[in-house]
């Protein structure tokens, strides 16, 4: 799933009106298993490497994998989790709900691209017959649900929230989700 649904639908889930920090921590839980996604592409960007080598080459590499391992583990978010539920920390609830949230949403839509999931236990990963990107798993027809989660998702949240500053930050990660493909639409 696109890094911007993770970010709605981890705020359907955990964001809270009137709570800005428990908020702002389930934006950020729903972002940080695809940090490293980022800062790959980022560092791969500008050290010249192409587009192709980046996601090609780069990303199945076994140094990247391994850091996939870590921000992407059931298992260490599961504990993650276990510890804000017993310091009864609302945000940090918030923070590792939310990326547990990501996981979950990603477990089955991954197929060719999957991360081993449960490190440090194994480094198994499972190959979705299902990708929200690939064609040939059905990314034609997962993409446009994609898309449609996250706008009755943000309008939900748009709905729910008051504040002027946090629905138009909403507003502006469902466009980022949306526009590339309403755009796409259009033009064929």
């Amino acid at each position: 799933m696109n890094t911007p649904a993770h970010l709605v639908i981890g705020a359907a889930a955990f964001a809270r009106p009137g709570r800005p920090g428990v908020t702002w921590a389930a934006l950020a839980g729903g972002f940080l298993p695809d940090l490293s996604l980022f800062v790959m592409i980022a560092g791969g960007t500008l050290m010249g490497y192409p587009a192709s080598a980046i996601f090609g080459q780069l990303f199945y590499s076994d140094t990247w994998q391994a850091v996939f391992s870590v921000d992407n583990s059931f298992v260490l978010w599961g504990a993650a989790l276990a510890a804000a539920l017993w310091l009864r920390s609302p945000w940090a609830v918030a923070l590792t709900g939310a990326a547990l949230l990501h996981l979950a949403v990603d477990f089955p839509l991954h197929g060719q691209d999957a991360r081993p999931m449960f490190w440090p236990l194994t480094d198994w990963k499972f190959h979705s017959p299902l990708s929200y990107w690939e064609p040939s798993r059905g990314g034609g027809w997962i993409a446009p649900l994609e898309k449609g989660l996250t706008a009755v998702l943000t309008l939900w949240l748009v709905l729910r929230f008051r504040s002027w500053r946090a629905r138009a930050g909403f507003l502006a990660l469902a466009a980022v989700e949306l526009m590339p493909h309403l755009i796409w639409m259009r033009l064929f």
